[in-house]
C-alpha cells in the first residue's frame, strides 16, 4: 500500500468515526427536532472540511450548506419490522467487489406505502434501507437514484428495538449517497420495493443535475 492510500484509507476511518458519533448523539437526544439540527451542522461540516469529503473540489469551494428541509415531525415513526418474501440483489462496486444483500422484512409506512429492509450478507453485515419518493429527479426535489434513511455498517442508525422488533425511521435523517456527488463513487440505489410514489419533502434534497 502507498503513502497516500493509507493516508486516503485513514481519512475515510476517520469521516465513518464522526458519523457513528453523530448517530450516537442523535439516538441519545429526547427532542428529534434538536438531533436533526445537530445533525445538519455536524454533516455541513463534514462534506465542507473533511479530507474524505465526496465534494468535488470546485463544488467544494462554493459549497455553503447542504439543502435540508426544515423537520416535520409527522415524518418520523418506528415501525415493526414485518415478514417478507425472500429476496436479494447484489451490487457491483469499483473497490469491495460485489456486494450482496438480501430481504429481511418489510415496513409499512402509514399513509405512504412500504419499503423493504436489506440486510447486507457479506463482512460486517447491517440493515440497509433505501428510498425513491415522488419528488425524485424532479428540479428542487431529491436525489434520481433515491436516498438513504438506513445504512448501519456506515453509522447511519436512528435506533431499534430487538425485543419489539421495530425499527425507528425518521424520514428528515434521510441523506443523499455519496455517488449524488462524485460520479467515481459507486452506490446501492433504491430497488423497486423501495419506491414510493408520494413525495417526500424532507430530509436531503437535491439541487444538481
Amino acid at each position: 500500500m502507498t503513502a497516500h492510500s493509507a493516508r486516503t484509507a485513514a481519512e475515510v476511518v476517520d469521516w465513518r468515526r464522526r458519523v457513528f458519533a453523530l448517530y450516537a448523539e442523535v439516538r441519545r437526544a429526547d427532542d428529534p427536532e434538536e438531533a436533526h439540527e445537530l445533525w445538519r451542522i455536524e454533516r455541513d461540516d463534514l462534506m465542507a472540511r473533511h479530507p474524505a469529503t465526496p465534494l468535488l473540489e470546485d463544488d467544494r469551494l462554493l459549497f455553503e450548506g447542504l439543502s435540508i428541509a426544515p423537520y416535520d415531525p409527522d415524518w418520523r415513526f418506528e415501525l415493526p419490522i414485518l415478514p417478507a418474501e425472500p429476496g436479494r440483489f447484489e451490487f457491483a462496486t469499483g473497490t469491495d467487489g460485489v456486494v450482496p444483500f438480501e430481504r429481511v422484512g418489510v415496513v409499512q409506512i402509514p399513509d405512504a406505502g412500504s419499503l423493504d429492509v436489506w440486510r447486507l450478507t457479506s463482512y460486517g453485515g447491517g440493515l440497509f434501507v433505501p428510498v425513491r419518493d415522488g419528488l425524485a429527479g424532479r428540479p428542487g426535489g431529491t436525489y434520481g437514484g433515491g436516498r438513504y434513511l438506513i445504512d448501519t455498517i456506515k453509522g447511519a442508525d436512528l435506533g431499534s428495538d430487538a425485543a419489539r422488533g421495530t425499527i425507528v425511521l425518521d424520514f428528515n435523517f434521510a441523506y443523499n449517497p455519496s455517488c449524488a456527488y462524485d460520479p467515481a463513487w459507486a452506490c446501492p440505489l433504491a430497488q423497486p420495493g423501495n419506491v414510493l410514489s408520494v413525495a417526500v419533502p424532507v430530509g436531503e434534497l437535491y439541487s444538481g443535475s
